[in-house]
């Protein structure tokens, strides 16, 4: 039996059950669908490999039929999908300038009337989140023990440059086995050039979006993208679900709800960037755009996670401090959603503590129960280290690594921020001008080529 990760019904019950305890829907009905997936044999997680594939086919009838039965009781809290009803929940929603905000308030700023953003910026954005994902690629998966370790025993404490195999113990090395074999691409013995990463990806397919169908693009015109320019090995989690909906024709936005239990992970926020860097100085524009992609995928905070991203990087480029960027990000959030809350109490944190280890604690204490690729707390951790790393590149990216959760996901939108920031990063981050991506004509592109069509973008 063919063991597909993230679409096999009965590896998604486990997954719909915690999703459930965390949305509020933690009745007597959620109670009682567990008892029944687990009277039958129902697993919370995947089976190994081989371990229990007869059973799998046998409870994958029952697995479909749970999924519906939790997909129809809704959740109690208040945090609503629409934009219309995300705007309302957001008293200090941005002004979008002179041409409103997208479907509720016009097109967004004309050309005219965006600021005059430093080309080096631009670029810095770019160079930002490619070093800031190169950086954590290799420790992702590892806890927050291990990559300390790693880092500790090659000298790389408090992180300062790209993690080694070069003097690394055999003993830590088998404790702590790097993420998966294309992350050694990323140590710094290897690198050569910015290797792929679905971190990298998708802002490329952003890009790709606009220039093809411009700032009136819709969430139809993302998913057919994707089917046309990505491929669904590249997809993981509430993408590569939504990718299943979409093959076996479930309409937007419905891919995200169907059966789709990853809604509130990091995917979408990984999507956004470009929406926010085409947008300079316009975070309610950028977080409407992120809102048209994400979507397709996500929903509540995981569509949350992606405005708030976009709003982030449409203001890194016109600001002059990470405290100005983290507020343009949560005035698009909905003030009484958990992702609101997780992110005002990291900024805090990170004001109050000198040691950001004490930071992650804190983080770690209030959301270690959730998945590590999880919207809320990786959001948080971002918003922590750009606060507590104060415009500082190394200290950013390496706070976002540190922190022990989606690490080249953090790493890359820290970095992005941190990047255009400082219009550029130091030299030690710099790679060499070529990144490789299986999206058609992307393969080998530079950096700055990109920074350059971003720019074009900026003039539409």
């Amino acid at each position: 039996m063919i063991r597909l990760t993230w679409v096999q019904p009965e590896d998604l019950v486990g997954h719909e059950l915690r999703q459930a305890a965390e949305d509020g829907r933690d009745g007597r009905d959620v109670r009682d669908i567990a008892a029944r997936w687990h009277a039958a044999g129902g697993h919370d997680a995947p089976p190994r490999a081989g371990a229990s594939e007869p059973g799998a086919a046998r409870l994958r009838g029952l697995a479909e039929e749970l999924l519906d039965e939790l997909a129809a009781i809704p959740s109690p809290l208040a945090e609503p999908p629409d934009l219309a009803g995300i705007i309302a929940a957001c008293p200090d929603w941005p002004a979008a300038g002179p041409g409103g905000g997208g479907p509720a308030g016009g097109p967004g700023r004309e050309p005219r009337d965006r600021p005059e953003v430093e080309p080096a910026r631009v670029l810095g954005a770019w160079l930002g989140r490619a070093a800031g994902c190169v950086l954590g690629k290799p420790v992702e998966k590892l806890p927050r023990e291990g990559i300390r370790q790693i880092a500790e025993a090659t000298g790389n404490w408090p992180i300062s440059g790209w993690f080694t195999a070069r003097g690394l113990p055999d003993d830590v090395a088998r404790r702590w086995p790097w993420n998966r074999r294309s992350a050694v691409n990323s140590l710094a013995e290897n690198i050569d050039g910015v290797p792929e990463d679905d971190d990298l990806n998708y802002p490329l397919l952003a890009l790709a979006l606009l220039e093809r169908h411009g700032r009136g693009f819709t969430t139809d015109d993302v998913a057919k993208l994707w089917l046309d320019e990505l491929p669904a090995g590249r997809t993981f989690t509430a993408e590569r679900v939504a990718y299943r909906n979409l093959l076996a024709g479930v309409e937007p936005p419905a891919t995200a709800t169907h059966r789709n239990p990853f809604r509130e992970w990091i995917g979408a926020l990984i999507r956004t960037d470009v929406y926010g860097w085409v947008n300079p100085g316009d975070p309610a524009t950028a977080a409407e755009y992120a809102w048209r992609d994400a979507r397709l995928t996500h929903t509540a905070n995981g569509i949350y996670g992606a405005m708030f991203a976009a709003a982030m990087c449409a203001a890194s480029l016109v600001a002059t401090s990470a405290e100005e960027v983290v507020r343009a990000g949560l005035s698009v959030v909905p003030r009484e959603s958990r992702l609101h809350e997780a992110v005002t109490l990291a900024v805090a944190d990170a004001r109050r503590e000198d040691d950001f280890e004490r930071v992650i604690d804190r983080l770690h204490e209030r959301h270690g129960g959730l998945h590590w690729v999880h919207t809320i707390n990786n959001a948080a951790l971002i918003a922590a280290t750009l606060v507590h790393g104060k415009g500082d590149f190394t200290a950013t990216i390496a706070g976002a690594v540190a922190g022990g959760w989606d690490t080249d996901s953090a790493g890359a939108t820290a970095g992005s921020i941190a990047g255009a920031l400082n219009g550029g990063v130091p030299e030690r981050w710099r790679m060499r001008d070529s990144l490789a991506s299986s999206l058609t004509g992307f393969d080998g592109v530079g950096l700055a080529a990109l920074a350059g069509r971003t720019q074009e973008m900026m003039k539409a």
